[in-house]
């Protein structure tokens, strides 16, 4: 077997805000395997100061996996525990090159029927009138669940908007949930998740940022609203620890971005210890070119979990790979008459 990698740059249609920064690109690497005539792709989406594997020797490591590619998948992903992102562009990668279809993962009724993904409607950050201007995009276009990142305007002015979405659906009209990315501080989180509490809103993503577990237990023990564990699961790797993570904080939600978790095996581990525990979870990309939200859509669809899922990230960009993924009516399809732009796609893989 051979394996090389490519990296590929996505270019955002505008700049999306996170309380992090403003996002213009977002770099990507693509594993491709061959087996004879036979190749097989992955994406390993490490993300730029968020990934714990955002480190110099990143592409070094991505080479020693392509030297040592015949040591076989089990051996490498124990290898390659640091380097989250990569596990999950190996997984896909043996997936793809072991189908007759390199994109047909997992088949399944949202494969070969249409059978679609309900998903959430994400609202980057912005200023106020940006943001209106989205959220009405989202309402237009189907959406029962609309996400906001918070935490980068005036925090008066994002409790304005959603109120003014609150005053016009009800919480069984529109689900509302926000992501705060970690941008509460121990002095103000109670007071703004007192106030958020005052419009039904859904869940809080990460309202603190991540390793400050004893008021990250208090938040999730304070009752105002249902908290989900985001940014706090990166970089924990051992299973004893993820589960005493977990017992200690007791969040009602944790959500699960295989790039940044271990792919599916990683995030299989985190599912059965939250269900152990009494927590819900849903699955959400962390902005993966088309190849990389296939791979996670595809997975996603098997786990059965009725909960919308955060998978809406594939239209971001100017210059994604053009693929069967189709977002209409708040939901996710793969749409068969729809065709994978295989130029591009060559071009990647020689």
């Amino acid at each position: 077997m051979k394996a090389f990698y490519k990296k590929y740059r996505l270019n955002f249609k505008q700049p999306s805000g996170t309380s992090r920064g403003v996002l213009t690109q977002k770099e990507t690497w693509f594993l491709i395997l061959e087996n004879g005539k036979q190749q097989g792709i992955g994406e390993c989406a490490m993300f730029r100061g968020l990934s714990m594997d955002d480190v110099d020797e990143y592409e070094a490591q991505l080479q020693w996996v392509c030297d040592h590619i015949d040591n076989g998948l089990a051996s490498l992903l124990l290898d390659l525990v640091m380097f989250p992102s990569i596990q999950f562009g190996l997984e896909q990668a043996y997936r793809s090159l072991a189908s007759e279809d390199p994109f047909l993962l997992f088949p399944s009724e949202f494969t070969a029927q249409n059978k679609p993904i309900s998903i959430n409607g994400l609202i980057w950050m912005g200023n106020k009138a940006f943001m209106e201007e989205q959220i009405a995009k989202r309402l237009s276009g189907g959406y029962s669940c609309i996400k906001l990142k918070i935490g980068a305007i005036d925090f008066d002015k994002e409790l304005s908007l959603l109120k003014d979405i609150r005053k016009r659906f009800t919480p069984e009209e529109i689900e509302l949930r926000v992501d705060a990315n970690g941008a509460f501080g121990k002095e103000d989180v109670f007071h703004k998740l007192e106030q958020l509490s005052k419009l039904d809103i859904h869940s809080i993503e990460q309202p603190i940022k991540p390793n400050n577990l004893y008021l990250m237990k208090e938040v999730c023990a304070s009752g105002f609203m249902d908290i989900a564990l985001d940014e706090e699961l990166i970089g924990v790797v051992d299973e004893t620890k993820r589960r005493e993570l977990l017992q200690m904080i007791a969040p009602q939600y944790i959500i699960l971005k295989p790039s940044l978790i271990g792919g599916y095996a990683g995030s299989l581990e985190w599912i059965t210890l939250a269900k152990e525990l009494g927590i819900q979870w849903w699955v959400t990309s962390a902005l993966e070119s088309n190849i990389g939200l296939n791979a996670i859509a595809q997975w996603t669809f098997t786990l059965e979990n009725s909960l919308p899922q955060g998978l809406g990230t594939g239209g971001l960009f100017t210059n994604n790979i053009e693929s069967p993924l189709e977002v209409r009516d708040g939901k996710i399809f793969y749409n068969n008459n729809l065709e994978w732009n295989y130029k591009l796609i060559k071009d990647i893989c020689t």
